[in-house]
């Protein structure tokens, strides 16, 4: 077996790259996103304005677990390196009821279609799901930005959208140009199904169509979004991509069905089929940032798991841009990660980039002294596996090596990247999960 490696190491700990003094900071990530401190969960409000990445969360301003739902704000121009900035739209209480700022999508009102914009300028439109516990309703709200997205006034005639349930949820909001409208994808999580809305100025929306179930229908949909996408990177060869999460039965996941999208209605090209974006324990509630030419860069929640961290809960996952590509088994979603983020990790490391090239690997395993000894690692690697069914990475390994056992491992077989790790301990054993990464 032979394969090419090219591997960026990182020699710096998390606690050198934040500086932190308490609490966890080994396991801080030097890649994933992470707030300053306190609990995160779904994307939200993604957008790119003015050379840069946009990123509102699902953020718990005040303790380290889910509760006072509010959207965190972070900047960055690389997908790397981020600003933090004050929560942008916060929790609202009153003595009649709480409303908790749930998952949502933002865009520039280009046209002003809304009227929110002042002396000229286009407002930012936020649509998000109004959470009222005491209730037990849902229902779909707008607010508009005109300070470049810091800060967020509700639009006195909220909701926009009630359906008096109890779960109706996550708003994804897009400009349909043949249309001419905006194009909301909803979710009824309960009964498996994404709603269409069509508007013309982001306040009155009107049922343009219903999709589901169909697929997965095991568990609630939630975060809903629709992509157009060039196959084989063919602009005029235009398909749409409906993203949906639930949770599977190996943990959570999200599916996702090909097909047309007219305005009004989407058809799935293969009802029968169930389609995962990625089916492991960790990776939800993803949406893109839809960028120009067609480029969509792709990031979900990584779901923590059961190890606490301080001053920190949960991550996001590596950005990642989507194509659509042709196989033997019809249209596939691939995902590579984004090419913008990608060059910002290999400039940021640069100095501590290692090239090794045409290795020829037998049955014993190869050491890579060259990896140093630090805690994270950036790996692009291209194997030709010749006869071999299978190989791969042991990232972290015990240090007494009469116990030859893995606690990190990547491995690729029959096509498909799994990642091995450690998620708990239970007394002395160590309890592993497998994650398919497709």
């Amino acid at each position: 077996m032979k394969h090419k490696l090219s591997l960026i190491l990182l020699f710096f700990s998390a606690l050198t790259a934040f500086g932190q003094r308490t609490g966890t900071p080994q396991w801080r990530p030097l890649y994933h996103f992470t707030a300053a401190k306190n609990w995160i969960n779904d994307p939200n409000g993604l957008i790119f304005l003015n050379g840069e990445y946009h990123l509102y969360y699902q953020h718990n301003p005040f303790e380290n677990k889910w509760g006072h739902m509010s959207w965190g704000h972070a900047t960055s121009r690389d997908l790397l390196n981020w600003k933090h900035l004050p929560v942008a739209i916060p929790e609202v209480m009153s003595k009649d009821t709480t409303i908790w700022i749930f998952s949502g999508s933002a865009v520039l009102d280009t046209k002003n279609t809304s009227g929110f914009g002042k002396n000229g300028k286009a407002p930012l439109v936020a649509v998000y799901t109004a959470d009222q516990p005491t209730q037990k309703k849902e229902s779909q709200f707008i607010a508009y930005s005109n300070d470049g997205g810091l800060s967020f006034t509700p639009y006195a005639k909220n909701p926009v959208i009630d359906l008096h349930r109890k779960n109706f949820r996550d708003p994804n909001v897009f400009w349909h140009q043949p249309s001419q409208q905006w194009v909301m994808s909803v979710a009824v999580p309960d009964d498996f199904m994404v709603k269409f809305y069509g508007s013309k100025d982001l306040k009155d929306w009107s049922l343009l169509s219903d999709f589901g179930p169909s697929g997965y229908k095991k568990h609630d949909w939630e975060c809903p979004s629709l992509v157009p996408l060039a196959v084989d990177g063919n602009p005029s060869n235009i398909k749409w991509v409906l993203m949906v999460s639930s949770g599977g039965d190996k943990g959570p996941f999200i599916q996702y069905f090909v097909g047309d999208f007219d305005g009004k209605t989407f058809k799935n090209d293969d009802p029968e089929k169930i389609l995962t974006v990625e089916y492991g324990d960790a990776f939800y509630a993803a949406i893109p940032w839809r960028m120009d030419k067609g480029l969509n860069t792709l990031v979900g929640w990584l779901m923590p798991a059961e190890q606490e961290t301080s001053p920190w809960k949960g991550q996001m996952s590596v950005p990642r841009d989507l194509s659509l590509k042709t196989t033997s088994e019809g249209l596939r979603l691939f995902q590579q990660p984004s090419a913008v983020f990608s060059k910002a990790v290999k400039a940021k490391y640069i100095n501590k980039q290692q090239v090794l090239s045409n290795i020829v690997i037998g049955s014993q395993d190869r050491s890579l002294p060259e990896a140093g000894k630090g805690n994270a690692y950036w790996i692009d690697a291209e194997f030709s596996m010749g006869e071999a069914s299978k190989a791969g990475f042991k990232i972290v390994q015990n240090a007494d090596a009469s116990r030859k056992s893995s606690l990190v491992m990547m491995r690729l077989i029959k096509s498909c990247m799994l990642i091995l790790h450690v998620v708990k301990r239970v007394g002395s054993q160590m309890v592993i999960c497998c994650k398919p990464f497709l």
